[in-house]
């Protein structure tokens, strides 16, 4: 199975990813994609050019980093199945209201004209107020999934959410099969 997968600018939840990254890698070509944010910020949680060379090492592939080289997507079917891990307020926003000007929405957008899976795995300061429009549309709409996630903070930061990263490769596999894992929503601490 070929799978793409799609970084965001949430690099606090890095950490968790790669590791899912790598999970992915063992079974399925993996092909990595970057948002513009996520191929060139540096954080203080890592630099742009670390993450890049570290999702080339486990793929195996250069990073995809332009829209040139994500919109062959969809009409090349390269694709089985699209993630995008972590999706950001910024990118929930973007897929609800069909923008394509970043390599991860036009991803997603090349991608969806072949009726396949595009799976999210939400991590966004705001899930609980302004994003919480645009994750409710998506959830109704044909061919998008979501990894399970949970107030990841709310004493601190009230209105956020993450997904369980570690549910991605189960998420994955029933977005394969047009099914929603459930439940969505968790409860507890991550």
């Amino acid at each position: 199975m070929n799978i793409g997968f799609c970084f965001c600018g949430s690099f606090c939840t890095y950490s968790k990813v790669f590791p899912v990254l790598e999970q992915l890698t063992k079974t399925h070509t993996v092909i990595p994609i970057f948002s513009k944010a996520s191929a060139s910020v540096d954080s203080r949680f890592g630099s742009a050019r670390d993450f890049l060379a570290r999702a080339e090492h486990i793929c195996g592939a250069k990073p995809l980093t332009s829209l040139e080289e994500v919109e062959p997507i969809g009409p090349k079917k390269l694709l089985d199945l699209l993630i995008i891990a972590p999706c950001t307020g910024n990118t929930l926003a973007k897929l609800a209201h069909s923008i394509a000007d970043s390599p991860v929405t036009m991803a997603a957008k090349s991608h969806l004209r072949n009726a396949r899976p595009v799976l999210l795995a939400v991590s966004t300061n705001d899930a609980l107020a302004g994003a919480a429009e645009n994750i409710g549309k998506l959830m109704a709409r044909k061919h998008y999934y979501f990894v399970p996630f949970r107030q990841d903070s709310w004493e601190k930061k009230p209105t956020s959410m993450v997904a369980d990263f570690s549910l991605i490769p189960d998420a994955a596999e029933a977005a394969l099969d047009g099914q929603q894992i459930q439940p969505i929503l968790l409860a507890g601490n991550p």
